[in-house]
């Protein structure tokens, strides 16, 4: 799985850092926004680069985390998504993508690794 890109987005910096670093260990490249506007100029800079997304729900001003994930998908349908929330799981069946996974904070980096290989493997066999 080594040499795959995420977009990872997430407002809250020290959250940031711990889980680009916890992918970065696993051997992914991190790409990071801290904003949906961000991470939505990031991704229409290059679509192609980006092999996943993974992204908190509450970014502040701008896109949320449901909003990003919709724009990304008009562009690439397979783009496996993962949501990170504190409190906003229970609006991931009227609100998320297809495909995608919710994982609750607190949550542990296994959760979120696992859910971007189920999901990474899934779209390769698509």
């Amino acid at each position: 799985m080594s040499c795959r890109t995420i977009l990872l987005v997430e407002d809250e910096a020290l959250i940031l850092m711990d889980i680009e670093a916890a992918l970065i260990e696993e051997g992914f490249q991190v790409v990071t926004a801290m904003n949906g506007i961000r991470a939505s100029e990031t991704f229409e800079a290059d679509p192609t680069r980006i092999d996943a997304v993974v992204t908190d729900i509450s970014l502040g001003k701008g896109l949320n985390g449901w909003c990003l994930a919709r724009q990304i998908r008009q562009q690439m349908p397979e783009m496996p998504i993962v949501y990170m929330t504190g409190d906003s799981a229970h609006e991931w069946e009227a609100e998320g993508v297809p495909k995608s996974v919710v994982i609750p904070k607190p949550f542990v980096h296994a959760q979120v690794i696992t859910a971007l290989a189920t999901l990474m493997n899934h779209s390769n066999q698509a």
